[in-house]
């Protein structure tokens, strides 16, 4: 249930930065899968911060991975960079004047 108040779920922007940090989450498993790097978890944390008048659109965006395994640095990178370059039809559905920072640290 979706509810504009967040009483009986989440709002509908709510359920769009989920819809977002759900897609790059999936393109990064997948990237990193496919490239049978040893991945044993991947956990997402956003952040969005949003105008204060109407209508309340995200601003900002701060997106967090944490990588656990003995990912390469390097592959993760790239991972990320194809989901928000190519591949998340979530991120390429938003407006693009929004400033989106993806950062990560690897776990081993």
């Amino acid at each position: 249930m979706i509810d504009g108040d967040s009483q009986s779920g989440p709002s509908p922007v709510q359920t769009l930065a989920f819809a977002l940090a759900g897609c790059m989450s999936v393109d990064v498993m997948h990237v990193l899968t496919k490239g049978r790097h040893p991945l044993r978890a991947l956990s997402a944390q956003l952040i969005g911060h949003r105008a204060q008048d109407d209508p309340h659109r995200f601003l900002r965006i701060e997106l967090h991975f944490t990588v656990e395994g003995s990912v390469p640095a390097e592959a993760t990178a790239r991972a990320i960079s194809l989901s928000r370059e190519k591949y998340c039809s979530v991120w390429h559905s938003m407006r693009q004047d929004i400033v989106f920072r993806v950062t990560f640290d690897t776990v081993p």
